[in-house]
């Protein structure tokens, strides 16, 4: 007797199947969930140590104090944010450029061999241990620095200062090394993603490798660029352990404003000068009170949380004008 007007049962037993997916749906939720709930634990820990904080200190004075010593019991947060915002500046001037120009290279000068062998030594900067950076920038950096500064002196006739053990200038200098690999690494990524066609399209118009790569690749690849400058800049502000033993622990002083015409500024060469003292960012004070001797409960402990919901809301804020700039010049292509 013949099977084939019969419709074949194609749904088979299901039943373990669908168990199976659903332990799977709910195993990665749980995971979304947890770090979630990990995320709005640190911002209500952080938020609700900082209110018992600010109870103690008004909130203009943290912001706007000029001298932080928890000996003292003062705690200005400005000298923090400028030693931070000395770092972190110095790095990007290192970082950016040579970040782009390594990923311009890598999308569209390298042979795929050498990308091969380049980019993974290159991602290997990304990671070394902090603290290794730290290190060689007081037994290595600083000594060099301060043989070119003498230099510099001895045949220029100039009056550079000459750098502490722990200073500014050296500080960045690592940091900056520390993140070139981020801005390398995305903004490759963002070029190697444009399509040939554009490129093809260059080269028809007799544009040179060179036009191509800096007229159209990357125009076209700059939310993806711009958000690798930004995503970079946020890592060099949250930076500690190489900050910490390159820097040292010290605030920088505020430097003194003056006005011309009605309008106030900071001399540069006041602002340049600090990078050859201590500059101690928010991370490092941070670091010294809670390896300090203080009690639970304290002015001085609370003044953590004060300090890192400032340095969370800073970068919060860096990343969500990443996103904002992503989304506003990315370009879709079919």
């Amino acid at each position: 007797m013949s099977n084939e007007g019969q419709t074949p049962d194609l749904t088979g037993d299901r039943g373990f199947r669908t168990v199976r997916e659903s332990t799977y749906k709910y195993a990665l939720a749980g995971c979304a969930l947890l770090s979630v709930l990990t995320t709005v634990s640190i911002i209500a820990v952080l938020v609700i140590d900082a209110a018992e904080f600010f109870s103690r200190v008004p909130i203009s004075e943290f912001l706007t104090g000029t001298v932080f010593s928890a000996s003292e019991g003062v705690f200005g947060v400005l000298p923090l944010v400028l030693g931070t915002f000395l770092i972190t500046v110095g790095a990007a001037v290192i970082a950016l450029p040579i970040g782009l120009l390594t990923a311009i290279y890598l999308s569209e000068y390298a042979s795929k061999r050498t990308r091969s062998v380049l980019k993974p030594m290159l991602e290997v900067l990304a990671g070394v241990p902090t603290v290794v950076y730290g290190y060689f920038a007081i037994v290595y950096i600083t000594p060099a620095l301060n043989v070119f500064i003498s230099w510099l002196n001895g045949t220029l006739g100039t009056q550079f200062p000459t750098l502490g053990l722990f200073n500014g200038l050296s500080a960045s200098i690592v940091v900056g090394i520390m993140i070139i690999p981020m801005v390398s690494s995305i903004s490759e990524d963002a070029m190697s993603s444009v399509p040939d066609s554009l490129r093809q399209a260059g080269y028809g118009l007799g544009a040179t490798k060179f036009n191509v790569s800096l007229r159209i690749v990357v125009p076209a690849a700059i939310s993806g660029i711009a958000s690798s400058f930004i995503l970079a800049i946020s890592r060099a502000i949250g930076e500690t352990m190489a900050v910490v033993l390159a820097a040292g622990s010290q605030p920088p002083d505020i430097p003194a404003v003056q006005s011309a015409f009605g309008i106030p500024y900071v001399a540069p060469g006041d602002l340049l000068a600090l990078y050859s003292e201590s500059s101690a960012t928010m991370t490092v004070a941070m670091i010294d009170l809670a390896t300090g001797d203080i009690s639970g409960g304290s002015t001085a402990y609370q003044a953590l949380f004060a300090i890192g919901l400032t340095l969370f809301t800073i970068t919060l804020v860096m990343n969500v004008v990443s996103d904002l700039v992503a989304s506003r010049y990315r370009e879709e292509y079919e």
